[in-house]
């Protein structure tokens, strides 16, 4: 009895070891869901980012971004939701990533042989040369031996280091200080007020923002271009990278990729240099007085801080002593006409001028069809705003007898234009008025809105220094 007992015994504790290494196996590090699989049990998969031009930002709609864009689509490709997780330092995203705060990242982010030691990569989606830029107006750089001597900065963690690095082995009189608390447009400011000689960026991230810097210009750019891609953990798992190259050659095969670039690398309506140069010196000189007043009045009355103080700079460049021939005048330029029925005794006050301006803008905006959506119908607001409602409403009816939708601002606003045209303004109720100037109203104030998001989302420092 006592020998079977011992068999028995034997061979259970035989059943439990073999039960104890079988669990071993199935909760084992090679049997644990992939990537890929982890993602879909979650439901999301997480983006890690910076803030910025070129990657991820809130826009007037909500999150946009070149790479926002590209990844929401990956999401979508997937069946899973989208999740952001922003970096406050670039050279941060990388412990991210290996602490598993994320499944990727997308940060504009060069395909690097230092960096291939430490992620695995996804396909390259663009490529962007090096470029190096300084002040107008100061000797410029044309090699990297100019650069000797200069006061330059980079971020840390960033190829642009890595290629200081590697320059400073020809170049030994080369210096440069690398900043993990600054960003890209920080490092372009540095460089436009002087407080640095010279900085090195990707030539797609200055097509987004050189533009908002007139005082910056190219030096030179480096030889070669560098691969961007999206970065996923180190290791033998490729299951989400290998979804990630699915992904971008359907991408790519139906012209969505390119779609999605020219969409930020393209924009339309932009100002000319000395248009941006003159808007930024304002930011500085005008807009501190006014903010609060722009702020507590559209927060009063609902409406978009960012577009009141926009039609405030595209009516007086924000001088509250402003005025013009026609009798119109104030910080939102109001005709006597137009204060009287709302009110408003004095013009040149600040205070006065902004908020009957605001509920100007809504009073027209208010008095178009409830069935035009946004942002059309603010677009169509700001086109009555400068040229009256009755014209608006001439163009709208063109619009319609020319076979284009009246309620839609692309249409409406091509066809601005026929209001200066006799053949067509004699059609009208109201007759002649200049389209044309309406049109670049709006594409005014809606380039000065842009730019004003552009800061205020990204804590701009000029415009953070003024708060």
């Amino acid at each position: 009895m006592r020998q079977f007992t011992l068999k028995a015994l034997n061979k259970g504790l035989t059943r439990t070891i073999a039960g104890v290494i079988a669990l071993a196996f199935l909760y084992s590090g090679d049997d644990r869901p992939n990537q890929l699989e982890q993602v879909k049990q979650r439901g999301s998969l997480t983006m890690l980012t910076r803030n910025g031009a070129s990657t991820y930002y809130l826009g007037a709609d909500g999150p946009t971004g070149p790479e926002y864009e590209l990844v929401r689509e990956f999401t979508e490709y997937l069946g899973v939701e989208l999740e952001i997780q922003a970096a406050a330092a670039f050279n941060q995203l990388s412990g991210m990533l290996q602490r598993g705060q994320g499944d990727l990242i997308a940060a504009n982010l060069a395909r690097t042989p230092a960096r291939e030691e430490q992620f695995n990569f996804g396909p390259v989606y663009q490529e962007t040369s090096m470029l190096v830029v300084y002040r107008r107006g100061m000797p410029r750089p044309r090699s990297l031996n100019d650069l000797a001597g200069r006061k330059i900065m980079v971020i840390a963690g960033s190829s642009y280091e890595e290629a200081l690095l590697d320059a400073a082995q020809t170049v030994p009189d080369l210096a440069w200080e690398s900043r993990s608390d600054v960003g890209m447009e920080s490092l372009l400011l540095a460089v436009a007020d002087g407080a640095i000689d010279a900085t090195l960026l990707d030539s797609n991230i200055y097509k987004l923002n050189g533009h908002y810097y007139p005082r910056v210009a190219v030096g030179f750019t480096l030889p070669g271009t560098l691969p961007l891609s999206w970065a996923f953990p180190a290791g033998t798992d490729d299951s989400l990278q290998n979804e990630a190259y699915s992904f971008m050659r359907r991408t790519v095969e139906t012209g969505r990729l390119q779609e999605i670039h020219n969409a930020f690398y393209l924009p339309e309506n932009r100002l000319d240099r000395v248009g941006m140069f003159q808007f930024l010196r304002q930011v500085r000189d005008r807009l501190p007085n006014l903010l609060p007043l722009f702020q507590d009045i559209a927060e009063m009355h609902g409406m978009d801080w960012r577009l009141l103080a926009a039609i405030g700079y595209q009516e007086s460049h924000w001088n509250p002593e402003a005025s013009s021939y026609t009798g119109v005048r104030g910080v939102m330029m109001l005709t006597q006409r137009t204060a009287n029925q709302l009110g408003i005794a004095d013009r040149l006050n600040p205070e006065q001028s902004i908020e009957g301006g605001a509920r100007y803008f809504l009073r027209l905006r208010d008095r178009l069809p409830a069935r035009i959506p946004e942002p059309d119908r603010s677009w169509m607001a700001l086109a009555a705003y400068n040229l009256g409602m009755g014209h608006l409403e001439d163009v709208r009816v063109l619009t319609q007898k020319q076979g284009g939708n009246p309620d839609a601002w692309e249409d409406v606003n091509q066809n601005l234009e026929l209001l200066t045209q006799e053949h067509w303004h004699q059609q009208t109720r109201y007759g002649y008025a200049r389209g044309y100037e309406a049109r670049k109203y709006v594409e005014n104030v809606r380039a000065y809105y842009e730019i004003l998001i552009w800061m205020d989302t990204r804590d701009h420092p000029l415009l953070i220094a003024q708060l």
